[in-house]
């Protein structure tokens, strides 16, 4: 059985990370269309004209797989501003019997290159080993998305392979680098991860 996960908010020195909820769909709609450019480079889902329709479908089904144990998406607010969506961040097994898992985020363009996406990946970094109980987490980067590589090593991940033409974004396969993070590297680490308020103190 799937390890359940509280719907509760997640903290860091400056974020908050909440699972999504119904009245998140007019902040998500504003974070995107203010970020297609970049999105759209990366990400199949990202496309102009992404409106209500597509956030309330987003919304509904996050919910169900939460639920459902299958994957946890949550919304990253500034504490200070909490209106304002300032990026997704998620985790998701990708093997039960291996205890693997992924995680993924996408910062608002306007907030990036001050360490938001950083902070959040490492806070669900640490919701993956700690609370899922996760042996190994993988992390899959677009070739060519230095900033998200920058996350990565920040974070102590370990690149580990390119795996060819494995997204189609915008009629474009796109190759993407592999990363990976294990229990005892991330328990290696946390200290440091404390250290920055990344995570909280033990």
């Amino acid at each position: 059985m799937p390890r359940p996960l509280p719907t509760k908010d997640r903290t860091t020195r400056r974020l908050v990370l909440h699972p999504f909820r119904r009245r998140d769909a007019d902040p998500l709609i504003a974070a995107v269309g203010d970020s297609i450019d970049d999105l759209a480079r990366w990400l199949p889902w990202a496309h102009d004209g992404y409106g209500r329709s597509d956030a309330v479908r987003f919304i509904r089904d996050s919910s169900a797989a939460w639920a459902e144990g299958r994957a946890f998406d949550f919304a990253i607010r500034a504490a200070d501003r909490p209106r304002r969506h300032l990026g997704n961040v998620s985790v998701w097994h990708t093997s039960r019997r291996e205890e693997a898992g992924e995680i993924g985020y996408w910062v608002r363009s306007n907030a990036t290159g001050s360490g938001i996406g950083t902070e959040a990946a490492a806070r669900v970094v640490q919701v993956a080993f700690e609370e899922l109980g996760l042996h190994r987490v993988t992390l899959r980067i677009a070739v060519g998305n230095h900033a998200s590589e920058r996350i990565a090593e920040k974070l102590g991940f370990v690149r580990e392979g390119l795996l060819r033409k494995e997204v189609l974004v915008a009629g474009t396969w796109l190759d993407h680098s592999l990363w990976g993070i294990l229990d005892d590297e991330f328990a290696a680490d946390r200290t440091r991860y404390a250290a920055e308020g990344w995570v909280q103190r033990r």
